[in-house]
């Protein structure tokens, strides 16, 4: 029971350093606000209207009873948790401030465990670090004493895959044809955040949206519904594979060759794991989308 605790306590760390850091970057540049607005006195507006706390931040699509930390704040737990009540548009984030929402719910949903699905997202990870672990060190793969074979890496790996496959392939598809490309309101790379994001919410069951794009038309109506079937169910598939295939283990006592699971050093690897095969799975179309919006807002350019 105590080395549960521990386990427990290790894969919280971990959760609570993502969900820290991801508030506090959406925060700062929302904070900081969009340099372009200064010349139209918008920057003067919400500073007369929330206060000078508030002074040079965004505050287009906030609430001013709210402002920009309590809605930073939320942003960021409605899609680390799959909740997706919003308190502010997500679409009037500055690139970088949006880009946390989205890049929270391609993480997999994982911090603190999405609604309707628990830890399992986090498990796979866990399932991930601790192979890539083993082969690292050269100690035996095992968590709470379940040891991880070659099928459980292969299942993990094939829930990554369905879940990337679904959203990076339909987002391709819709931003090239005109028949969905048609229905972004906005141009340029905010424009494919926003068909990103409508894809990346069905396929994580979110039900955020960045707005700005009409989807009330058979291809996203299709698509988009096609997405939360995958998301809903191809991927539980793999995910039941690991549980079945540990439920027949038995538990082995630990040993001096078994990798420790509730260490600092574990928890530097499991959020190593999570950003490099979560976060790096997307960073070429984050680099197309909210990254270089973020340094066309700075050169003056908006959409």
């Amino acid at each position: 029971m105590v080395g549960n605790q521990r386990h427990g306590w290790a894969v919280f760390a971990a959760m609570s350093i993502l969900f820290v850091s991801g508030f506090f970057v959406a925060y700062y540049f929302e904070a900081r606000g969009n340099p372009n607005f200064t010349q139209y006195g918008v920057t003067q507006a919400a500073t007369e209207a929330s206060g000078a706390e508030q002074a040079g931040g965004n505050m287009e699509g906030k609430e001013v009873r709210f402002g920009i930390a309590n809605s930073a704040l939320f942003a960021t737990i409605t899609t680390d948790a799959s909740c997706g009540a919003v308190n502010s548009w997500h679409d009037s984030f500055t690139p970088l401030g949006g880009m946390i929402p989205l890049l929270n719910i391609m993480l997999g949903e994982i911090i603190f465990g999405g609604v309707g699905s628990g830890l399992y997202g986090m498990l796979v990870m866990i399932v991930l670090t601790v192979f890539i672990a083993g082969l690292m060190v050269g100690r035996t793969p095992e968590y709470l004493g379940k040891k991880i074979e070659s099928k459980d890496v292969k299942m993990a790996m094939l829930y990554v895959l369905i879940f990337a496959l679904s959203i990076l392939c339909l987002s391709a598809w819709a931003s090239i044809a005109p028949y969905a490309a048609s229905k972004v309101n906005n141009g340029g790379p905010h424009g494919l955040s926003e068909i990103v994001y409508a894809y990346v919410s069905s396929t994580g069951n979110n039900g955020s949206a960045f707005g700005g794009i009409t989807v009330n038309n058979y291809w996203y109506n299709t698509t988009l519904g096609l997405a939360m079937l995958i998301g809903r169910f191809l991927m539980i598939i793999p995910m039941m594979a690991i549980a079945g295939n540990l439920a027949t283990k038995k538990i082995v006592p630990p040993s001096v060759g078994t990798f420790p699971v509730y260490t600092p050093l574990f928890v530097v690897l499991l959020i190593g794991v999570i950003l490099i095969v979560g976060a790096l799975t997307f960073f070429p179309v984050l680099s197309l989308g909210p990254i270089v919006e973020h340094y066309l807002m700075n050169s003056g350019t908006m959409f």
